[in-house]
């Protein structure tokens, strides 16, 4: 169980709500805050104090004093008139993300939301019922407005929602539920809509998909390594710690726990070879820099996902505070960031696809193929990697240098981070489908060094590629290949496989980094 505005929200127990593993409930303690707030907007109302958003208009409209009957219809205005979204729907576990953070978000007590309000959002959570959100619209600043006012339309009867396997209007939800539409008090449709929940909540799946993307990135990787009868002495813990970062040092270790034992990197100790290409030789430089983006990103998410982004904050029946906490800007610079780092693990793997294909190693054919002219080998595979390795290039630009004014100047400086954060995982699926490639490629070369054994890890983890995936002699539809070694590491088959030997031979994989780089 998880006690909303109480517990510690990390990115995993966002993941696990979103998956039904994991329970919200408002304990005792969260709800006579929730309520207390509720009062004190009452109260406001009553003694007829002009505060923005609960009895004004909103953005240029800040000066426009409401009447006190008014209020109720001002928040339900709100939702309507904001919900002006574009584009495809957003993924369903990034929607019920977005409930999940902004039901925490307003168990804090600061947002004047109605008790009953906030227990209907968490019906929806715990009942699956998720709401229809377009993709497009937000600036980032005000917080996600199109987006947020989407997500709540159906608390109003509004808009279409997904339930029990497929999408239907809100009103026939309700209706087949019992159920009536709230009625929206002063402050709550504002309280609603100001946040930075889409931006956050594409960041959580976001750092979620990178973690197992750079789990797996390294497991591939050193398959490849295996491939080219590569050498360990790059990471060498005696050189880390001439410069020891964080990330990199983490990297070497796991490549050495990898690499541990194997008979083909034994088999080529004095074979005169001074160094190996950069994709190689430099995977904890890469792949660790990486990892240190990773890093930053989530503790700065860890304090977005528990943080109050409404605005006004109401701090009792006579203060309120009008801020900026619903900006954009701590999550959007970040997301920029940690997009050009899960960038660099599908580029350095595109090079390692294309080294795989060279046919300058001692007994790998080129093109990992004996019979090349009749057939192509794996020469076309590395053609969809490197495309996708383009296209996150594009992908790259930062939104986040950007800001186009809006609400008449009143906005005038807004952070794009929903586009930052949507390009995020865009270019984690990329990403994804780069080491696919190279996945398929590596478990080929890794065949032409059989009978030699690699360590248990990794031979452990190219049985299991071979038990989805067979050796090609000849050519075939690879496409079907590059799909199911996409499904192994969207499953995050290849980590658990890596981490299930590791433990029953006692080995340390992760070591002294592993809570550093934990995904909690």
């Amino acid at each position: 169980m998880f006690n909303l505005g109480a517990d510690i929200l990390t990115v995993q127990k966002v993941i696990d709500i979103c998956e039904g593993n994991l329970t919200v409930a408002l304990n005792d303690e969260a709800t006579s805050k929730v309520k207390k707030s509720a009062e004190n907007v009452a109260q406001i109302v009553e003694n007829g104090e002009v505060v923005y958003g609960v009895n004004t208009g909103f953005g240029p409209l800040c000066n426009t004093v409401i009447s006190k009957e008014n209020t109720a219809k001002l928040q339900d205005n709100l939702l309507r008139s904001h919900s002006v979204g574009v584009g495809n729907a957003i993924d369903l576990k990034i929607a019920k993300a977005m409930l999940v953070l902004k039901t925490h978000n307003l168990s804090f007590g600061f947002s004047g939301i109605k008790p009953e309000t906030l227990e209907r959002i968490i019906f929806f959570v715990e009942n699956d019922i998720i709401p229809e959100v377009p993709e497009q619209g937000s600036v980032g600043a005000s917080g996600d407005l199109a987006p947020l006012a989407h997500l709540f339309l159906p608390l109003i009867g509004l808009g279409r929602v997904h339930y029990k396997g497929s999408w239907k209007d809100t009103a026939e939800v309700l209706n087949e539920l019992g159920l009536k539409p709230i009625s929206l008090g002063a402050k709550e449709g504002l309280a609603l809509i100001n946040g930075t929940q889409f931006i956050a909540a594409h960041a959580v799946w976001g750092v979620y998909n990178l973690h197992h993307c750079l789990n797996t990135s390294d497991i591939i990787g050193a398959m490849s390594l295996e491939g080219v009868l590569g050498s360990t002495s790059p990471f060498d813990s005696r050189l880390h710690e001439t410069r020891p970062f964080d990330g990199t040092c983490f990297v070497a270790h796991r490549l050495r726990a990898l690499l541990k034992d194997s008979e083909m990197v034994e088999s080529h100790e004095d074979c005169g070879r001074v160094q190996d290409p950069y994709s190689i030789r430099c995977m904890p430089q890469v792949h660790g820099t990486s990892r240190n983006a990773w890093l930053h990103v989530k503790q700065m998410l860890d304090i977005e996902i528990n943080s109050v982004t409404d605005n006004p904050i109401i701090l009792s029946d006579e203060e309120a505070i009008s801020g900026g906490n619903f900006h954009g800007q701590p999550l959007a610079l970040p997301c920029d960031y940690l997009t050009l780092a899960a960038h660099e693990v599908g580029n350095i793997s595109d090079r390692r696809s294309y080294l795989l294909l060279e046919g300058g190693h001692p007994g790998l054919p080129k093109l990992l193929m004996n019979d090349i002219g009749l057939n192509s080998g794996f020469m076309i595979p590395q053609y969809t990697s490197a495309a996708l390795v383009s296209e996150n290039k594009a992908l790259c630009f930062p939104p986040s240098a950007d800001s186009v004014p809006t609400s008449l100047g009143q906005e005038d400086h807004v952070s794009m981070g929903s586009i930052s954060s949507r390009k995020l995982n865009q270019v984690i699926s990329n990403v994804e489908k780069i080491l696919a490639v190279e996945l398929v490629s590596a478990a080929q070369a890794f065949d032409f060094r059989k009978p030699m054994k690699s360590g248990p890890i990794l031979d452990a983890c190219h049985e299991l590629v071979r038990n989805h995936i067979d050796h090609a002699d000849e050519d075939r539809v690879f496409a079907s290949d590059i799909g199911k070694a996409l499904g192994l590491i969207q499953s995050h088959q290849i980590t658990h496989k890596a981490e299930e030997i590791a433990a029953e031979l006692n080995l340390d994989l992760n070591g002294p980094y592993d809570e550093l780089f934990r995904l909690s």
